[in-house]
């Protein structure tokens, strides 16, 4: 059967229907919203709108920046690396595999006095937490205490499940390769649980062995019965991952007893090292930090910095931009004169 052509009806959106019939059509109701007749407002940029706020910007982030800079530089922070891939280190001993455990003695000089609380860290550089393989290398079920995971970690913890034919408690690379730390509250009270039993822990991890990169099973981490097996704060901040390759954790907090002496005392102080966790292999780097904090945190020059260029920034296009306003709204009023 032949069939004509109409340009016409390819236009209209079709061949008219049969009488009788509903019209077919493509047009967009009749509406505000489908024909764009909805109210809107742009705003008009002038001289008068425009140069305040950039004037208004310098003048409010520069005096902030200014005290986030001073307030960060006030705050005391030494850090230690014990790394020991320098000859002259006392820890270079340690990095042969032959000497375990090994011992080493960092001497160090605190120039100032360090004033009420002190944090204590220890930081990793070139340490990829970050890695996808290593992320979601993990048991959430068995650090809950669920005893079905206990016994059956899941298949993400390959290949640090199973060793010697019996289930890892805890499973993973990331408890595989754990250092110290101090735990978040929500972390030690909601998110990790110890299987559920008696009072002799070990008896509730039984039937499962320790990592295969750990001196010790998991529930003899600690003699305190409420910071051991799977609540462990050491253990727990290790298991929260850091974003960066350099980070830092907490790992103790030195309380102020007196608000009449120093914390810590300027003076010269010996930090003894129990090395067990080489880094050297993957070329990175081990550091301890003492360090105060402010209202608003710890030493954080970076953000100040910004705040001053940013209002500096903002503060000096203003000044350019009413100096060009200003001659070429005078340069448009002598050409009216003239003309």
């Amino acid at each position: 059967m032949a069939m004509n052509y109409n340009a016409k009806d390819e236009v209209d959106g079709g061949p008219p229907c049969a009488p009788g019939g509903t019209a077919k059509t493509r047009r967009p109701d009749n509406t505000a919203f489908k024909q764009q007749r909805l109210p809107a407002w742009q705003p008009i940029l002038t001289a008068g709108t425009v140069l305040p706020i950039f004037f208004i910007i310098g003048l409010i982030f520069i005096p902030i920046g200014i005290g986030i800079f001073v307030t960060s530089n006030n705050i005391r922070e030494i850090e230690i690396d014990y790394t020991g891939t320098e000859p002259s280190s006392p820890c270079n001993k340690c990095l042969s595999p032959d000497v375990t455990p090994c011992f080493c003695t960092i001497n160090f000089t605190l120039e100032k006095s360090f004033e009420g609380n002190v944090f204590m860290y220890y930081g990793l550089s070139n340490f990829y937490q970050n890695h996808r393989r290593y992320v979601k290398s993990r048991d959430d079920s068995q650090l809950n205490g669920d005893s079905s995971a206990l016994l059956n970690p899941s298949k993400e913890c390959e290949p640090y499940r199973r060793n010697e034919d019996k289930p890892i408690a805890p499973c993973g690379a990331i408890a595989n390769s754990m250092f110290n730390g101090i735990a978040w509250w929500t972390d030690k009270n909601v998110k990790f649980r110890n299987p559920p039993g008696g009072d002799n822990l070990e008896e509730r991890f039984k039937g499962t062995t320790k990592p295969v990169n750990w001196l010790k099973p998991v529930y003899m981490l600690d003699s305190d019965p409420d910071n051991n097996g799977f609540i462990n704060e050491d253990f727990i901040v290790w298991m929260r991952t850091a974003a960066l390759p350099t980070f830092r954790k907490l790992y103790r907090l030195i309380e102020r007893k007196s608000d009449l002496h120093p914390t810590l005392p300027a003076g010269r102080y010996s930090l003894n090292v129990t090395y067990n966790y080489p880094v050297h292999y993957f070329d990175g780097r081990k550091r301890m930090i003492l360090s105060t904090i402010s209202w608003m945190g710890g030493k954080n020059p970076f953000l100040g910095i910004a705040y001053i260029a940013v209002g500096s920034i903002s503060f000096l296009l203003g000044v350019v931009l009413l100096v060009i306003n200003h001659k070429y709204r005078n340069s448009s009023n002598t050409a009216d004169i003239t003309i």
